[in-house]
C-alpha cells in the first residue's frame, strides 16, 4: 500500500566491524545493519559482542541513525537457550530498531523476550512472490528483504501489493551469489560449512573444468542498480535501499554510502549522478552489474570474461623473483591492502605497500613463500585514506565520551511447545518430477512436483491419491501460473501437498477442503520453535532441513508439536538458481579440481546444480524412526545419459561437525 506524504528511502549500509561502522555514520548513512558474534550470516565479518554493540547502537542514536542486527542464521535445537538469551539482552539491553531474521524461531524467541522493534525478515528466508505477504505480516513481520534477482517490474508488483504495516528494503549494490538466497546448500555438502548458518567457504567462486573448458563459472561479478535506483524513488513501499557488505572494510562502506545518498537526494543533477557514479568506481568492489534489474536487459553475472574476485583490479604481478613488480592502473597509499592472486590457488597472498605508488608507477613487491603464478592478477581491497582516517578517527573520539553499558547475558530458558507422544506408523515417499516415473507398485505414497508446464492427464483418483511438491522457489511472474495449477489439481481432488517454502500456504488461505499440507525440506525447519510458528500458519507436519547433523536430527521429534519427516535418499541439488552461467550448457558434466562432479537442470525458472552423489542416510533409518519420524523421502531425479553416480557414503552433515 502506497503511504502518503514525501517518500525517502533510509539508505542501509553494512557494519562488520567497527571503522566500518564509524565510516557510517561519517556518510550520513540514515541506518546500519551489523551481527554479533554467534547467529550472524556473516560470521567471517568481526562482528561486536553485546557490550560493544549496547554503545555503538547509543552512539547511532545520538546521530541520528537507526541500528539492525542480523540474527539471521538457522538455529539448531541445542541453541534455543543461548539464542533466546542474546535476543533477551538484545531487548533490555542494547535495544537496536529491529531484529534481522531467517529463522521462525527467532521471531518466537523475540516475542517471549519482550523485544519491541521491528522484524526484518532476510532474503535468505525466500519470499520470492508478493502473494506471500499477507501471510508473513501476520507472523509480526514488519520488513521483508527482497530477492537480489528482482526486476525492477517484480519490485513494483511487490510494492503494489505490500499491506499496511509492512514495508520492503531492496539491495542497490554488494556481493552476487550465484545461488537464490536460502537455497544454497553447496559449502554444507562439500563439507560441513553452512551458508544458512553464516559460514559459507564460497565454493561458487572456484575454478571449475566443464570438456574442455575451464572457468570460474559460477562467480559473479557484483550487483549495482546505480543510476537506475531513480526508478525506485516512488515506490512508498520500499522502505530502505540496502548496501551488502558486512565484510568490508570502511572504504568501500563509506564511497558506497555517499553515492545513494548523493543518488537518492541529487540524483536528477547531472553533476551530482556522475559523481555517485565516481564514488562507486572508487568504491574496491568488483565489477559490477544490472543483473536483472532491467528485465529488458537481463545480464547473467556469471561472466566468465570478467574478473569476480573481491576488490578492485589495478595490475598484474611482472617479472618474477626479486624483479616481482606492479604497474597499478590507479594509485596506491601506504597502508593499502593488495590481493595478489586468486584465494584458491598457490601462491595467493595478502600484501601491503608501504609508500605511495602513482597511476602507472612501478611498485617492487617482496612475496615470501610460494610465488603467485606468472602475471597473477592484483586487487585492491580495502584502504583507509588520510580523509576519511580523520573523520573516522573524530568519531572515535567522540565514541570514547559514551559511557560503558552493562549487557549480560542470562540463562533463562525459552518457553518451548509441549509435544505428546506421537503414535503413527511410519510411511515411504518417492518423489518424482512426473507421474509417469512413479510404480505404484512399489510406492505407497508418491509425491510429484507440480510444474505449470506438466502436461500430465491424470484421473481425479491419481491426482487425490498423490502429493503434489512446490518448488523450491516461486518467482513473482511465476506465482499467478502456480496458483491456477493448484487451483486446477484441488478441483481434480489433490487434498495433499508439500509447500518448500513456509510462504507457500498462502496459496491454500481461501480454499474450502480440508487439507494436508507439509513444509518441505527447503523451507530449512532446524528447531522446534519454528515447528511451533508452522503449526501456527496451518501447516500438518514438517520434513527437516538437511542441514542438521545426526544428534540434532535425533533430538527434534521428541521436541516437536507436528510429525515430522526426513530425506533419506535421494538426489539432492548444491543449489538453486535464476542464472545460467555463460559456457556452461544444461546436463553437462562438470569438475572440480577435487573431481567433485556436477551439472546443471533446468526445472521451470529455476537452474537446479547437482552433484554425482545422493544423499543417503538409509543406514540410519531405523534410529530416525525410533526417534519419531513418521515419513521417510526419496528424491528421484532423472540423470543425464552420460552421467554415472558415484559410491560415496551419502552422509552429508550426519557426521559432519556441522558449522
Amino acid at each position: 500500500m502506497e503511504s502518503k506524504g514525501d517518500h525517502k528511502p533510509l539508505i542501509l549500509a553494512p557494519a562488520g566491524n567497527r571503522e566500518a561502522f564509524m565510516a557510517a555514520l561519517a556518510a550520513g548513512a540514515d541506518a546500519l545493519y551489523c551481527g554479533l558474534k554467534s547467529f550472524s550470516a556473516r560470521m567471517k565479518a568481526d562482528n561486536f559482542t553485546p557490550a560493544e554493540l549496547a554503545r555503538l547502537v547509543t552512539f547511532a542514536h545520538e546521530k541520528g541513525s537507526r541500528v539492525y542486527v542480523a540474527l539471521n542464521t538457522l538455529i539448531k535445537p541445542d541453541e534455543l537457550q543461548q539464542a533466546y538469551g542474546l535476543v533477551r539482552t538484545l531487548a533490555r539491553h542494547i535495544r537496536p530498531d529491529g531484529l534481522i531474521v531467517q529463522d521462525l524461531g527467532a521471531i518466537e524467541l523475540a516475542a517471549q523476550a519482550g523485544f519491541t522493534g521491528e522484524i526484518h525478515l532476510s532474503t535468505l528466508a525466500a519470499v520470492t512472490f508478493s502473494g506471500a505477504f499477507d501471510a508473513v505480516h501476520r507472523l509480526g513481520v514488519h520488513n521483508v528483504v527482497l530477492p537480489r534477482e528482482f526486476t525492477i517490474d517484480e519490485i513494483k508488483k511487490a510494492a503494489a501489493a505490500c499491506p499496511a504495516g509492512m514495508r520492503l528494503e531492496v539491495f542497490v549494490h554488494g556481493a552476487l551469489c550465484y545461488g537464490v538466497s536460502g537455497r544454497c546448500y553447496w559449502s554444507s555438502y562439500m563439507g560441513g560449512k553452512s551458508g544458512l548458518r553464516g559460514r559459507c567457504v564460497q565454493p561458487c567462486r572456484r575454478m571449475y573444468a566443464a570438456g574442455k573448458d575451464t572457468g570460474r563459472f559460477f562467480s559473479c561479478l557484483d550487483f549495482s542498480v546505480d543510476v537506475l535506483v531513480k526508478t525506485l524513488l516512488p515506490l512508498k513501499a520500499i522502505a530502505a535501499w540496502k548496501i551488502e557488505g558486512r565484510k568490508k572494510g570502511p572504504h568501500y562502506v563509506y564511497y558506497t554510502t555517499t553515492a545513494y545518498k548523493l543518488l537518492r537526494d541529487e540524483g536528477t543533477d547531472p553533476k551530482a549522478k556522475q559523481a555517485a557514479l565516481g564514488f562507486l568506481e572508487q568504491a574496491l568492489g568488483r565489477k559490477t552489474t544490472h543483473y536483472h534489474f532491467l528485465p529488458q536487459r537481463s545480464f547473467s553475472p556469471a561472466n566468465t570474461g570478467d574478473h569476480t574476485a573481491s576488490g578492485m583490479l589495478v595490475g598484474r604481478i611482472r617479472g618474477g623473483g626479486k624483479n616481482s613488480h606492479i604497474v597499478p592502473s590507479t594509485m596506491l597509499l601506504a597502508g593499502d591492502l593488495l590481493r595478489i592472486g586468486y584465494e584458491d590457488q598457490p601462491g595467493h597472498q595478502l600484501y601491503r605497500p608501504r609508500r605511495f605508488v602513482p597511476k602507472r608507477g612501478r611498485l617492487h613487491v617482496r612475496l615470501p613463500g610460494k610465488l603467485p603464478p606468472k602475471a597473477a592478477p592484483v586487487f585492491l581491497i580495502d584502504r583507509l585514506e588520510p580523509a576519511l582516517a580523520d573523520k573516522v578517527r573524530d568519531l572515535e573520539v567522540a565514541f570514547e565520551e559514551v559511557p560503558e553499558t552493562p549487557a549480560p547475558l542470562d540463562n533463562k530458558k525459552p518457553k518451548l511447545p509441549k509435544c505428546g507422544t506421537r503414535r503413527q506408523s511410519a510411511a515411504e515417499m518417492h518423489v518424482y518430477r512426473t507421474s509417469g516415473k512413479s510404480s505404484s507398485a512399489r510406492d505407497k505414497e508418491v509425491g510429484i512436483w507440480l510444474s505449470p508446464k506438466a502436461t500430465d492427464r491424470l484421473s481425479g483418483k491419481q491426482a487425490a491419491a498423490c502429493w503434489w511438491w512446490l518448488p523450491p522457489v516461486i518467482w513473482e511472474t511465476d506465482a499467478a501460473a502456480y496458483a491456477e495449477s493448484i487451483a486446477g489439481m484441488i478441483a481434480r481432488g489433490a487434498r495433499r501437498f508439500v509447500a518448500n517454502a513456509p510462504w507457500q500456504i498462502a496459496f491454500f488461505d481461501s480454499r474450502q477442503p480440508p487439507f494436508e499440507i507439509w513444509a518441505g525440506p527447503f523451507c530449512n525447519q532446524t528447531n522446534c520453535l519454528s515447528i511451533k510458528v508452522l503449526a501456527g500458519m496451518g501447516f500438518s507436519g514438517v520434513v527437516v532441513s538437511p542441514e542438521l547433523e545426526g544428534p540434532d536430527f535425533l533430538r527434534l521429534p521428541a521436541q516437536s508439536m507436528l510429525p515430522l519427516g526426513v530425506v533419506v535418499t535421494g538426489n539432492w541439488p548444491l543449489c538453486l538458481s535464476r542464472i545460467k552461467p555463460e559456457g556452461l550448457a544444461e546436463n553437462l558434466v562438470f569438475s572440480s579440481p577435487k573431481k567433485e562432479n556436477a551439472w546443471l537442470a533446468a526445472h521451470d525458472q529455476c537452474y537446479w546444480v547437482y552433484p554425482d552423489w545422493r544423499v543417503d542416510l538409509s543406514g540410519k533409518r531405523k534410529q530416525l524412526a525410533d526417534a519419531g519420524y513418521v515419513r521417510f523421502f526419496h528424491l528421484v531425479e532423472s540423470l543425464p545419459g552420460h552421467v554415472t553416480l558415484k559410491k560415496r557414503p551419502g552422509m552429508w552433515n550426519w557426521d559432519a561437525g556441522l558449522a
